[in-house]
């Protein structure tokens, strides 16, 4: 990925927190016949003695996708987080000699490392618990894997196909009008504030390196 000095970022705290916070990723693979993609909502963990850790998740066994693995080739998950058009208008220098033109802001994570294949079903019960438990833990009634039945939950599992993409490389781009002066930084603050979305308002924060 092109990252400018301006926009690379290294620390593996933000990195980590910003996968897990926005963790649904473009897995992407080559083989046979090319690239191949697939969203699929990945859950972070630490392991023992490795520098960015592991991430796993699954896909259903109907998608071809695992069974056409290039060997040796390394699998991207691209993290897709906070993003906001910056009109040039915004820009005081609109109005004094017109030079400027309109932008992305942004900020993505991409992990590369192999993907490996997991079909064991204490594996899977064990990954599919995780997964929910995270994003359930916000509801007033969390639903968990056992709410449901056993048996249920077995044929469902036949049904998909686990992996593991140990990350051997990270990085981070966050692209947060850095490049600009503090005049138009303040005033891409203050349009993005007047819009008042919810993503408007999360951009205006790393705008504002919160």
């Amino acid at each position: 990925m092109y990252i400018p000095k301006a926009n690379l970022e290294t620390r593996l705290p933000v990195l980590v927190a910003m996968m897990r916070a926005h963790p649904l990723a473009a897995v992407v693979t080559m083989g046979a016949e090319g690239l191949v993609a697939s969203h699929i909502p990945l859950v972070y963990e630490e392991v023992e003695g490795s520098e960015f850790g592991v991430l796993k998740g699954h896909v259903s066994r109907a998608n071809s996708q695992w069974k056409d693995l290039a060997e040796g080739v390394d699998a991207l998950a691209i993290f897709a987080g906070p993003q906001h058009y910056v009109s040039a208008g915004w820009y005081p220098g609109k109005a004094e000699d017109g030079k400027v033109v309109p932008t992305w802001n942004y900020v993505t994570v991409h992990a590369y490392g192999p993907l490996r294949v997991v079909k064991d079903a204490a594996w899977l019960l064990e990954h599919l618990t995780s997964l929910t438990d995270t994003h359930e833990a916000s509801s007033a009634v969390p639903w968990k894997v056992t709410d449901a039945p056993a048996e249920f939950i077995a044929s469902q599992m036949r049904g998909i196909v686990g992996f593991e993409l140990p990350i051997r490389r990270l990085e981070g781009k966050w692209k947060v009008s850095q490049n600009r002066s503090e005049r138009d930084r303040a005033a891409v603050v203050g349009a993005l504030e007047d819009i008042g979305t919810v993503e408007s308002l999360r951009m205006k924060a790393l705008v504002r390196g919160e």
